[in-house]
């Protein structure tokens, strides 16, 4: 997946615009939904995101080997997270809200985490499936994002096949967007039936034909990114 800085910094924008309601991201947000292992509450942290039960422990961790202004602080917890609720913790939050607004350290942190544990292995697998559409590239970072991976359960909702498997691209990606919509729409979880936001927007990106991504502002919830 070969991208100019210009659609990379649309992708990004867009996806920060969808977590944090903000084109630039917003370090230090914090959200808590009920919808951690079963349906448990648990936080969400950072520029795109990262959830408690998910992978807060490896970007905390990493923060504080990078020797942060609030490293030190947040040290007794890098364990804890993910196996100890730490939802209902005041301190931990109020720790993380602070190197998020305050510390640059925490802000590289994240962007090199956020690169490392989501984009690099999202654009991985566009390649592995033969997708080189920068458009493309934005639906599958979402879904790595959004969902950790691109879900086999929404693939076979539709017969279209990759790129690697002879399909056509913007076919597929036309197809697993819908699929991925009703997935969304039709979920057992409130909050992720509130999400459909993403794919909304994404299918409106599909039928502007902005496949380069050339074509901005792409209104991303609200947030316009350009």
């Amino acid at each position: 997946m070969n991208l100019i800085d210009a659609q990379r910094r649309v992708i990004e924008g867009v996806i920060n615009a969808f977590e944090t309601s903000s084109a630039e991201g917003d370090y230090a947000k914090i959200a808590i939904f009920a919808d951690g292992p079963n349906d448990i509450r648990q936080i969400t942290y950072g520029r795109s995101q990262t959830t408690e039960y998910g992978n807060l422990r490896r970007l905390v961790k990493a923060y504080v080997n990078a020797g942060g202004t609030s490293s030190q602080d947040l040290a007794p917890y890098a364990d804890l997270v993910g196996s100890t609720p730490l939802t209902d913790n005041v301190e931990f939050k109020r720790l993380l809200r602070k190197a998020g607004r305050e510390d640059p350290v925490m802000r590289q942190t994240q962007d090199r985490f956020f690169e490392d544990v989501y984009f690099k292995p999202a654009m991985r697998w566009a390649d592995q499936h033969g997708l080189t559409l920068p458009l493309s590239a934005l639906v599958i970072y979402d879904s790595f994002i959004h969902s950790g991976s691109i879900l086999w359960l929404i693939r076979n909702m539709f017969p279209e096949n990759p790129p690697s498997a002879g399909g056509d691209e913007k076919a597929w990606v036309s197809a697993y967007v819908k699929a991925r919509h009703r997935w969304l729409s039709t979920h057992h979880r409130a909050v992720v039936r509130a999400t459909v936001y993403r794919t909304k927007c994404l299918k409106k990106e599909i039928q502007r034909g902005n496949w380069d991504l050339s074509v901005v502002p792409v209104n991303a919830n609200g947030v316009q990114v350009s």
